[in-house]
């Protein structure tokens, strides 16, 4: 593997100084998932100093480590890199690799479907040339840095998540990443405690332009409400604004498609092209979402049928939509991970998904919800209307975790309600005792809700041995 880090041009970039010749093939901010060859950069974050870890990345194959103070009582175990301070260090670092590379950005963000659109997207833009993405949900004032750091400088694309919860930080990321194409997926009320309307939260989606290249294109959604203001903040910036949805004045145009339990059969106007191709993750989000990764390769030049047919190979991440068919009892669970995260519009997307997934023999679909945080005074109007979506989706029994989950208990009839709960924790025992063959189960909440708990007991519970009679 060729080296993406040099030491002395790693020490150029941020500003350091090193000694001795090394080399790197991965920079890492995570002792823990350091892979051999990285340059460890030890940031501090609100809970862990990462110089505290500088010998365990050495002991895991750290090529060199970024460090902005002396590590007492610790001998050198490796080369450094020193800084004046490393958060700074790495964002320099990051924006070298931007300037030195030669791939075509594209920059994401959005207030629900950012990484699976990502994911998507680098999939669909590999099948026209060398693609790089940032990994998972890498999407803060770390998380993108870092991405920019580890960017080959040899990739003709590379795709980038944007995300904020505050108003400002969109566009102090968008000028790092300085994108050649943005898109925003939709508009929609997550964060909502930390603004006063959608329409704020649209205005610092926006902030995304702020960071555009000369030429660029941005990839707006025709159908969302606020499409007219994120339009004209976008034309300030951008040569070209190309739209995708339902709505006939689409340039990315959704003709048809036939939703199914497994995933959709998609047939679309991509900028004046027939395409027809298979997404194999259900639900009409994954469908609408796949007409923004449709714009963005079209604005990237990439051939919109080999795109879309890329687009086959797409499977839902872990915590996003992902299936797991589980031995349980004397028969099989279907379990549904959606615990990453949540929002209204996430939440009613995943309860669709849940409506539409065909049943076991006697199988119920139940549906454990945790908290949407971040919603501000908005929170339990915005709680108690999901109680619409269970509606439509049929969904036989509810479980819900969190203080704000509180109003859509007291707002469910009293047949739907499997318990409440201060904690995921909590829920496990009875919702365990719940579940029998032939069910269905959708987990969702925000990530501070930790509903992966639950999934992770599912998982554990259904690999235990079964006791012979």
């Amino acid at each position: 593997m060729s080296p993406l880090w040099t030491a002395a041009e790693a020490a150029h970039a941020s500003g350091g100084m090193t000694a001795g010749d090394w080399t790197a093939t991965g920079v890492s901010i995570d002792s823990r998932s350091l892979e051999p060859g990285d340059l460890f950069v030890a940031l501090r974050g609100p809970h862990h100093d990462g110089h505290d870890f500088v010998g365990q990345a050495f002991a895991r194959g750290a090529a060199a480590a970024m460090i902005d103070r002396d590590i007492v009582g610790q001998p050198a175990l490796g080369p450094v890199l020193r800084v004046d301070d490393t958060l700074a260090g790495l964002t320099t670092l990051g924006a070298y690799a931007r300037r030195r590379g030669r791939a075509r950005v594209i920059a994401v963000t959005g207030s629900v479907g950012k990484t699976g659109t990502k994911g998507a997207l680098r999939l669909a833009l590999e099948a026209c040339g060398s693609t790089f993405a940032s990994a998972g949900s890498l999407n803060n004032q770390w998380g993108v840095p870092l991405s920019l750091a580890r960017m080959p400088s040899e990739a003709v694309y590379a795709v980038f998540e944007l995300g904020m919860n505050h108003p400002g930080e969109i566009a102090e990321l968008a000028r790092l990443a300085r994108p050649h194409i943005a898109v925003i997926t939709t508009v929609a009320p997550a964060h909502l405690g930390f603004f006063r309307s959608e329409e704020d939260i649209a205005d610092a989606k926006a902030e995304i332009f702020l960071g555009l290249e000369p030429g660029s294109t941005a990839i707006l959604n025709r159908d969302n409400p606020h499409y007219q203001r994120l339009a004209a903040a976008a034309a300030v910036s951008a040569a070209k604004i190309l739209s995708f949805g339902a709505n006939p004045e689409a340039a990315i145009r959704l003709l048809d498609c036939a939703l199914g339990p497994g995933g959709s059969t998609v047939e679309a106007d991509a900028a004046g092209q027939r395409v027809r191709f298979r997404l194999n993750v259900p639900g009409r989000h994954w469908v609408m979402n796949s007409l923004a990764v449709l714009g963005a390769a079209v604005a990237a030049g990439c051939d919109p049928q080999c795109a879309a047919a890329a687009l086959a190979a797409f499977a839902a991440l872990p915590g996003r939509g992902r299936r797991h068919e589980l031995p349980w009892l004397d028969g099989t669970l279907t379990l549904i991970d959606e615990s990453y995260n949540a929002s209204p519009a996430a939440v009613e997307a995943a309860l669709a998904v849940l409506g539409a997934v065909a049943l076991g023999p006697g199988g119920r679909r139940v549906a454990v919800l945790g908290d949407m945080l971040e919603l501000g005074d908005a929170a339990p109007g915005l709680h108690r209307e999901l109680a619409a979506p269970l509606a439509a989706a049929e969904v036989d029994r509810v479980f819900l975790v969190g203080e704000a989950m509180a109003a859509l208990h007291a707002a469910l009839p009293r047949h739907l309600c499997g318990g409440w709960w201060a904690s995921s924790e909590a829920a496990i025992p009875d919702l365990l005792d719940f579940l029998k063959p032939g069910d269905v189960v959708t987990i969702k909440g925000s990530y501070g809700v930790r509903m992966n708990r639950i999934v992770e007991r599912l998982l554990a519970e259904s690999a235990k041995p079964k006791l012979q009679t």
